[in-house]
C-alpha cells in the first residue's frame, strides 16, 4: 500500500500527464493509514488522472472501496474528452480485481449516452464489484437501456442505488426486464426517477425473489456442507471399526454391537437424508450450477486444507526456531536493556512528540480548510442569496414598468378614443344643426317660392288681363327662374351636406374599426403582458431550479465538510488513544525498569552476601589450615627448599 502513490506519479511520468496534487495528498494520507478505501470525494478529476488512476487499480489490489463523489467527470470541454474520461471509469470496471464497492454520485454521466454506453460496457464485463451508487447523475431512459443490456451480462453486482434520476416509465421498464434475467441483485433504490408505482412494485418484488433465492442456496449450501461432515464422519468412524484389531471374542462381539449401533445410527442417519434429499428434489434444477460450484469449492477447500498442513508444519517449524532464537535473544536482552533502555525511551518520547506535533499541524490544517470552506460556502450563500433578491427586485421593477406602460399606454389610447369620439360627437351634432337650419332655410324659400308664385300668377292674371304689361311679366319669369336656380343650389347644398353627412358617417364608422383594432390592439398587448408574465415566471423558475442544485451541490458539500469534522474527531479520538496508549506502554516500561533495577538489588546483595560468604569461608579455611599445620608434628621441622 505505501507504494500505491508512487506508482501513481511513475505511471503520470510516463504517460507524460502532470499528477494532481490534491490526488497525490489523498493517497499518501490513506497509505499512511492503511486503510483499504479511497475517498476522492470533491475532487475535480481530469481525463488523464482518470486514466492513469484506471492503470495503476490494473496492477494493484489494495482498494476494496473506491469513493468518486461530486469529481466534475462529465463537465470538461469536448466530446473526445468526455468519452475518453468514461473510457477510463469503463476500463477501470471491466480490469477491476480488487474494488467491491464504488460510489460515483453527482457526476451527470447521463447527459451523454455515448460516455455512458462505455462505462456500461466496463461494468457488463466487470466480476468483483457488489455495491454500485449512481445517485444524482442525471440517467434518462437511453441511459437506463444501456444500463439494464450491462447488468444482463453482469452475474456479481448485488446493490444498485439509482435514486434522483430520470429514468422514467421506459426505463423502469428495461430494467425490469433485465432483473428478470439478471439473479444477482438483491437490493435496488429507484426513488426520485417518476416511475410508475406498479413498476416500482414488479422491480421490489424481483429484488425479493432474488434475495429469497440466494437465501435458499446459502441454506442449501450449508446443509450440503454438514451432510457431506456427517458422512465424512461416518466413513472414518466405519473405516476406524475396520481397522481395530481384535485382542479377544468379548471385545469382538461388543465391537459387533457397537458396529450394529452404528449401522442402527447409519441407517438413521440415511433415513434422514433421503427425507432431506426429498425435500431438496423440488429445488434440484435450480442448484444444479450451485452443486458444480460446491464441486469447486470442495477441491478448494481440499487444497486449502492441505495449504494449511503444510502452513501448520512450517509455523511449528519456524516457531521451534523462533523458540530456540528467543531463548538466545532473551539473554542477550537482559545483558543489554540497562544500557539500550535510557535510549529507547528517548527515541520514544521524540517519536511521540515527532507524531503529535505532526497531527496537531494536520488537525490545525484541517481546521483552517475547514473554516476557509465553511466561509466560501457562507460567502457563496450570501452571492446566491443577493442574486435571486437582486433577479427578484428586478423582474419586480420589470413588471411594474411593464404594468405601468401597459397601464398608460391604455389611458392614452383611452383620452384618444375619447377626444375623438367627442369631437365626432361635436361635428355630428354642428353638421345636423347646419341640416336643421338649410332645411328651415328650405322650407322658407319653398313658402317664397310659392307666395312669389301665387303673386306671379295673380300678376301673370293681371298681366294678362292687361296684355300690355308684357315686360312685367317677362321680368317675373325671371325671378321665377332665379328663383329656381335658388332652389335647385338649395337641393344641391342639400344633397352636399347629405354627401358630407354620410361622409362623417362612414368616418364613424372607421372610427369604430379603428376603435375595434385599438381594442384588439389592446387585447394583443395584454396577451403579450401574459407571455412576457408567463417568461418571467418561467426564468424565475430556472433561476429557483439553479439555486436548488446549487444549494444541493452546497448541501453535498456541506456533507463533505461534516465528513472532515468527523474525520478530524477521529483522528483527535486516536490522537488520544496512541497518548493513552504510549502513556501506558512508558508506566509499563517504568514498572519493569523498576522491578528490573530492584532485581538487580537483589542480585547485587547476593553476590555480596556470597563474596562475605567467600571471604569468610577462606579466613574460616585458612584458619583451619594454620591451626592444623601449627598442631601437626611435622609443623615442628623445617619445609625444605626446592
Amino acid at each position: 500500500m505505501e507504494d500505491f502513490w508512487k506508482t501513481y506519479l511513475r505511471m503520470c511520468e510516463e504517460g507524460g500527464v502532470e499528477p494532481q496534487e490534491s490526488v497525490v495528498v489523498h493517497l499518501q494520507e490513506t497509505t499512511a493509514g492503511q486503510c483499504s478505501r479511497l475517498d476522492l470525494s470533491g475532487q475535480s478529476l481530469s481525463v488523464e488522472t482518470c486514466s492513469v488512476l484506471a492503470r495503476a487499480f490494473q496492477k494493484e489490489t489494495i482498494f476494496t472501496e473506491v469513493l468518486l463523489s461530486d469529481c466534475m467527470l462529465s463537465e470538461e470541454g469536448g466530446n473526445n474528452l468526455k468519452s475518453s474520461g468514461a473510457e477510463a471509469l469503463g476500463k477501470l470496471l471491466a480490469h477491476n480485481k480488487a474494488v467491491r464497492r464504488m460510489v460515483l454520485e453527482w457526476n451527470a454521466l447521463g447527459l451523454w449516452d455515448d460516455t455512458f454506453s462505455l462505462f456500461c460496457d466496463g461494468l457488463a464485463s466487470n466480476s468483483i464489484l457488489t455495491q454500485l451508487d449512481l445517485r444524482n447523475n442525471q440517467i434518462n431512459h437511453h441511459g437506463a437501456s444501456e444500463l439494464a443490456l450491462a447488468l444482463k451480462c453482469n452475474t456479481v453486482l448485488e446493490v444498485l442505488d439509482l435514486r434522483w434520476n430520470n429514468i422514467g416509465l421506459l426505463g423502469g421498464r428495461s430494467l425490469l426486464e433485465a432483473l428478470q434475467k439478471n439473479k444477482s441483485i438483491v437490493q435496488l433504490e429507484m426513488a426520485g426517477n417518476n416511475i410508475p408505482s406498479d413498476i416500482l412494485k414488479a422491480l421490489e418484488q424481483t429484488t425479493g425473489h432474488n434475495l429469497e433465492r440466494q437465501s435458499t442456496l446459502r441454506e442449501s449450501r450449508n446443509k450440503t456442507q454438514v451432510l457431506r461432515m456427517e458422512i465424512q464422519t461416518l466413513k472414518d468412524l466405519k473405516g476406524s471399526q475396520v481397522t481395530i484389531s481384535v485382542p479377544s471374542v468379548s471385545f469382538f462381539r461388543s465391537a459387533l454391537i457397537q458396529i450394529r449401533q452404528l449401522q442402527e445410527a447409519l441407517n438413521e442417519r440415511k433415513s434422514t437424508v433421503n427425507s432431506i434429499t426429498a425435500k431438496l428434489q423440488m429445488t434440484e434444477a435450480a442448484l444444479a450450477l450451485s452443486e458444480q460450484k460446491n464441486d469447486n469449492m470442495g477441491e478448494l477447500l481440499t487444497r486449502v486444507r492441505a495449504e494449511t498442513e503444510e502452513h501448520k508444519e512450517q509455523h511449528n517449524k519456524e516457531r521451534k526456531k523462533d523458540e530456540e532464537e528467543y531463548a538466545c535473544r532473551e539473554g542477550k536482552l537482559l545483558r543489554e536493556i540497562q544500557d539500550q533502555h535510557q535510549t529507547t525511551v528517548q527515541l520514544q518520547l521524540k517519536e511521540m512528540e515527532r507524531r503529535c506535533k505532526s497531527q496537531q499541524q494536520q488537525i490545525f490544517d484541517l481546521k483552517h480548510e475547514l473554516t476557509n470552506s465553511t466561509a466560501e460556502f457562507k460567502l457563496r450563500l450570501v452571492q446566491t442569496e443577493e442574486r435571486l433578491e437582486t433577479e427578484k427586485q428586478r423582474s419586480k421593477q420589470a413588471l411594474d414598468d411593464m404594468d405601468g406602460l401597459r397601464q398608460k399606454e391604455v389611458e392614452h389610447v383611452k383620452h384618444h378614443l375619447e377626444e375623438s369620439e367627442r369631437v365626432l360627437q361635436e361635428r355630428i351634432f354642428k353638421l345636423e344643426g347646419q341640416r336643421i337650419q338649410l332645411e328651415e332655410e328650405l322650407s322658407k324659400a319653398k313658402a317664397a317660392c310659392v307666395t312669389e308664385r301665387s303673386q306671379a300668377e295673380e300678376e301673370l292674371g293681371r298681366v294678362r288681363a292687361q296684355a300690355h304689361l308684357e315686360e312685367h311679366i317677362s321680368s317675373m319669369e325671371e325671378k321665377v327662374r332665379s328663383a329656381r336656380s335658388s332652389l335647385q343650389e338649395v337641393q344641391l347644398q342639400c344633397s352636399q351636406q347629405r354627401q358630407t353627412i354620410y361622409e362623417l358617417q362612414s368616418k364613424t364608422s372607421q372610427q369604430s374599426t379603428k376603435m375595434d383594432g385599438l381594442r384588439r390592439r389592446i387585447e394583443e398587448l395584454q396577451q403579450e403582458l401574459l407571455g412576457k408574465d408567463q417568461e418571467k415566471v418561467a426564468e424565475v423558475s430556472k433561476v429557483r431550479v439553479e439555486f436548488l442544485e446549487q444549494i444541493g451541490h452546497l448541501q453535498a458539500e456541506r456533507t463533505a465538510q461534516t465528513g472532515l469534522k468527523e474525520k478530524i474527531n477521529a483522528l483527535e479520538r486516536e490522537l488520544k488513544v496512541l497518548t493513552s496508549n504510549h502513556r501506558e506502554v512508558l508506566l509499563d516500561k517504568e514498572h519493569e525498569m523498576l522491578s528490573m533495577h530492584e532485581k538487580l538489588r537483589h542480585k547485587e546483595a547476593e553476590i555480596l552476601r556470597m563474596r562475605e560468604d567467600a571471604a569468610n569461608r577462606a579466613s574460616y579455611l585458612q584458619s583451619a589450615i594454620l591451626t592444623y599445620v601449627q598442631g601437626s608434628p611435622v609443623g615442628h621441622y623445617d619445609i625444605p627448599k626446592k
